[in-house]
Parts: C-alpha cells; sequence; structure tokens
C-alpha cells in the first residue's frame, strides 16, 4: 500500500515502509528572472556567532559579489548564526542561487580551515562553515514582500536579543527609518503572531 507525502517540491508517492532515500525531499528551486527572494542562510553551528563577530567581512562578501553579480538587498538581518534578505534581481536574470553561494563562499574563505568538517564535505571541497543549502521563497505580491521585510525587521526580537527592533544594529530597518518607511518605534509593541507570512 502506498501514501501521497506533501513536500516542497509537490506530491510524492512513499511507501509504507520508507527508505530513507523516499521521504527525502525533491526540492526544487524556483528561477524568475527579476525575481524578488527572501532569503534564510544558516551557520553550520547554530550556537555559533560568527555572522555579528565578523559583520565587516560578511558585508565586504556582499558587496564583493554585487559587484560581479548585481543585485538589490532590499531587507536585510543578520544574525548571530543566521541572516535572512530580499534579494532584488535584474531584469531577465534569475541566479540568485549562484549569488548565495558566492556570499558564503567569499565570507568563508577570510578564515582560516579550522572548523570541523565531515568527509562529505572534505571530498567536495566544501567548507564547514554555513550549513550546505538555504531556503528561498520567491515574493508573490505587496503584501507578500511587506509581510517577509516585517518577518525580517522583526526577527532580533523573536530570538530574544532585543527588546525593540531598532535596537539590533544589524538590520535594514534603520535604513527604513532614515528614509522614512518606518517610524521609530515601529514594532516595539508587537508579538509573535502579528508576523503573517501565511
Amino acid at each position: 500500500m502506498r501514501h501521497l507525502t506533501i513536500i516542497r517540491g509537490g506530491l510524492r508517492r512513499a511507501s509504507i515502509h520508507p527508505t530513507r532515500e523516499s521521504v527525502l525531499p525533491n526540492y526544487r528551486r524556483l528561477y524568475y528572472p527579476g525575481g524578488m527572494y527572501f532569503i534564510t542562510a544558516n551557520l553550520h553551528d547554530r550556537s555559533s556567532t560568527l555572522l555579528t563577530d565578523h559583520i565587516e567581512k560578511l558585508r565586504t562578501s556582499f558587496l564583493d559579489v554585487k559587484t560581479k553579480l548585481p543585485f538589490d538587498l532590499s531587507a536585510v538581518v543578520i544574525m548571530p548564526d543566521h541572516l535572512h534578505l530580499i534579494m532584488a534581481l535584474p531584469p531577465g536574470d534569475a541566479d540568485f542561487s549562484n549569488r548565495m553561494k558566492q556570499i558564503k563562499a567569499r565570507f568563508s574563505r577570510q578564515f582560516p580551515k579550522t572548523e570541523e568538517r565531515s568527509i562529505s564535505r572534505i571530498n567536495r571541497g566544501e567548507r564547514g562553515i554555513w550549513q550546505r543549502r538555504f531556503m528561498e521563497h520567491l515574493i508573490r505580491d505587496e503584501r507578500d514582500l511587506e509581510s517577509h521585510v516585517n518577518y525580517i525587521h522583526f526577527n532580533p526580537v523573536k530570538h530574544g536579543y532585543v527588546k525593540r527592533p531598532v535596537d539590533w544594529p544589524y538590520s535594514s530597518l534603520h535604513r527604513y527609518i532614515k528614509q522614512g518607511w518606518r517610524q521609530i518605534d515601529w514594532g516595539q509593541n508587537w508579538v509573535g503572531d502579528e508576523l503573517n507570512l501565511g
């Protein structure tokens, strides 16, 4: 007897006694030329503070890639162990994946190879700083964009680092306030369930 499993890549048949291969998602990235993407990338060690400890190295990595592969960074928050961003691509260009790969690689190359690496990573010539994959979501419309920008800017409060979004230094919220797109007290009385990403 078989059943259908709902996965990120769509429906797939799986046996009642699935093997490891039958339950792994067949994840497919959605490439849309000129698209805008919400992206989450995590460090391999989720207890690390590498991203905020070395924020200038991360900024340099973004700028270097942006020079060669242009994109707009519509919103971003850098947390100690992960980051969220919204990347807007130029018309006709759908390659957000290579941009993220390059950003992660450039950041990693600035550190000596002292992190623990699995045999698989060593064989592939990969570092062990970042999780291998990252998550992306194609922004569908203005409401979707607003929800994800809010999620990004509220993230430091959600994780308990600050009580007010404006108090987190590594966030594009400061640019939004400077441009007049948000008030300085934005989100300070929110609770997590007000951030609707559905």
